[in-house]
Order: structure tokens, then sequence, then C-alpha cells
């Protein structure tokens, strides 16, 4: 397989305008063209500027990237497009909430794995815990590996925040 067939992964950064309907274009340029979305997050973070950041994890080959890329770039709303891993070093950061039941033994090899990963505790009763994980996306999926074994009862993710490093924005 050459280069440019060689499938990798990628996370975008899009500023926008935050209106209605952006979400929907986003996910109609992907889905239209048949990428896949690994993982999406958006929130304001400009409300005097009415600006949202849309955070995009997908994968393909680099020219595939590339056509998504000047795709987000052409979006009427984008202010501003940024390949955060062709561009340098960047961080990527993601929350779960694992909810895990069991007891005697299997509470405790919980909390013992809970303290490893660093992992909080945000909710007890005598049969369950919540557990809040933060981290890279491998950290997170190695806990809920480890937790499957104790006994997953349901999993909620934020999906991948991320931003360049260094002095300069977007």
């Amino acid at each position: 397989m050459s280069k440019d067939q060689k499938t990798i992964r990628h996370t975008f950064s899009v500023l926008t305008d935050n209106e209605p309907g952006v979400a929907a274009r986003i996910i109609g340029l992907f889905s239209g063209r048949g990428y896949n979305i690994d993982s999406m997050t958006v929130a304001e973070v400009d409300p005097e500027k009415n600006l949202s950041r849309f955070t995009i994890v997908t994968t393909g080959t680099e020219m595939v990237l590339e056509q998504i890329r000047h795709q987000l770039e052409r979006l009427v709303s984008s202010r501003a497009v940024k390949d955060l891993t062709a561009d340098g070093p960047h961080l990527e950061r993601e929350l779960a909430l694992i909810k895990v039941a069991g007891k005697d033994a299997k509470r405790i090899e919980a909390l013992r794995l809970a303290d490893v990963f660093r992992a909080r505790v945000v909710d007890s009763s005598l049969e369950s815990f919540v557990f809040e994980v933060t981290g890279s996306t491998e950290k997170v999926n190695a806990f809920i590996n480890l937790m499957k074994e104790l006994g997953i009862v349901e999993i909620a993710r934020t999906g991948v925040a991320a931003m360049s490093r260094g002095a300069k924005g977007m």
C-alpha cells in the first residue's frame, strides 16, 4: 500500500459561527461523501463573537483528509479550520463516565484500578460506582477495557476536546 493509501487518524478543530444548522451541515459533509466521524464535540467558545468550536476526529488516507479539510474550509459558517494532527504538537483529552456494578472483591478491584488510572468516584451505592476518567482516548479505552471484566453497566463519553500547543491560537 502506498503512503497516500495508508489510513491515518486526524483531529480537526473548526471555528464556526454559532447558528442553527452548522452541525447538520458538517455531518452532511461527512456522510454525503462516505466519511466517518470517530468523535465530534462542539460548544460555544465566544458568546460575544457568537462562535462555536467543533473538534472532529476522523480517519482516512492523506488525500481524503486533505479533501475533508478543504470541504470544512468551504462551509459558509466556517471562520477557521485547523488540522491539529498535521499542523504540529497538540493536546487531546476525553472524559468518560463509567458505571460499574459489583460486590465484594469486584468492588475492591474496581477501586484499585480507578486509583491506578486516577479516575474519580462521582457516585457510589452499595452495589455500584460511577467513575469519571479523563485523559487521552487510549487511556479512557484502557480503563473501560479493564472495567468490562468487573461489570460495566453503562458508559457515557464526551468525545475528544483538542487544541494546539504553544502561544498561538486559531
